[in-house]
């Protein structure tokens, strides 16, 4: 048998399923509280309000500059904890992988996988493999589920937003999107430019002491600007973009102009946006810019009364209707 690259006997139950559990996954993984041999976890304890989340990946390349999706799939399941006021503290892993796929990359990435975990101070428990027959999958997706625990006292979400409002973002939007197209060498480009992938838990606990805070989320999958559609749709308000208050960087912006792209819609995995009362704008802007991953930081406009749109102040002082996305413009991208 081939022994470098995945095969079906991997995911039989078997002697080469036990081998690729233990020798790969669980040498990579390994806490005291991942027991391969259990079909449950079992987990001490906790204090506060449990909070779990799940989520799928799916990124063409799996790996690409400034991480794998083993890094992704970490970050992104911690940071929808994050993001949600709670500081997160397991993983389940569920991994679908390819007939045919390369026994060193699926280790590298795991590998890539563990040390996210271990950064982000989080532990996989439980997990499962299966394998799919060629031609049945896209080499190999994650599926990871997170728990963490928040402050019962702690109250976020869409219907804390009020008029008046200020809206902030922890740095440029668009490096993500733009890093994967670019790791895919289409259309002849090439770049330098690394995903901002990461854990957003430091920006998120930034601002958990402020009463003024309302709402945070990760703008993944249709961008920063999807994610001020979501409060409109929510509060029946109106969100005003000042366009050039938006980060954005030059290599984003120029391969975005040549493609026909929006940057305001493409996945972020490593920002942030808040929505904090307007009297503690300034000082959630600082206590993001004190932070490494917060230095671009910006606030980008405010919550209005209006008709429900999101409008787009521009460089020029017009006004532009920002519609919500249709098309998917960079698909499996997170």
């Amino acid at each position: 048998m081939d022994d470098t690259h995945i095969s079906l006997a991997h995911g039989n139950g078997g002697h080469y399923m036990r081998e690729l559990i233990e020798e790969l996954f669980a040498r990579h993984l390994g806490n005291p509280l991942l027991d391969v041999r259990t079909d449950a976890a079992h987990l001490p304890q906790m204090d506060g309000e449990l909070m779990v989340t799940t989520d799928g990946f799916t990124v063409q390349p799996l790996e690409f500059p400034g991480g794998t999706i083993g890094s992704l799939a970490v970050h992104g399941t911690v940071n929808d904890l994050a993001v949600s006021g709670a500081t997160p503290h397991y993983l389940t892993l569920s991994a679908f992988i390819e007939e045919g796929f390369e026994i060193a990359q699926l280790e590298r990435i795991v590998i890539s996988l563990a040390d996210a975990a271990r950064e982000g101070n989080v532990a996989v428990v439980a997990g499962d493999t299966k394998v799919v027959r060629r031609g049945e999958g896209g080499g190999l997706y994650l599926s990871v589920t997170g728990i963490g625990v928040r402050d019962k006292h702690l109250r976020l979400g869409l219907d804390h937003i009020h008029p008046g409002d200020a809206v902030l973002v922890s740095g440029p939007v668009g490096d993500h999107g733009i890093a994967v197209l670019l790791a895919r060498e289409q259309f002849g480009l090439h770049g330098e430019l690394q995903s901002d992938a990461a854990s957003v838990l430091p920006l998120t606990q930034a601002l958990l002491s402020l009463r003024g805070l309302r709402f945070m989320r990760d703008p993944t999958r249709g961008g920063l600007a999807t994610v001020m559609h979501e409060i409109c749709r929510a509060t029946k308000l109106q969100v005003r973009l000042q366009q050039p208050a938006i980060p954005v960087r030059d290599q984003v912006a120029s391969v975005c102009e040549m493609l026909g792209y929006d940057p305001l819609f493409l996945a972020c995995e490593g920002r942030v946006v808040a929505v904090v009362d307007a009297s503690q704008a300034d000082d959630a802007l600082a206590r993001w810019q004190a932070l490494p991953q917060g230095r671009e930081a910006a606030i980008i406009g405010r919550i209005s009364e209006g008709r429900t749109h999101v409008v787009m102040e521009t460089e020029l002082g017009g006004e532009r209707i920002l519609e919500e996305l249709e098309d998917d413009p960079l698909p499996r991208i997170c």
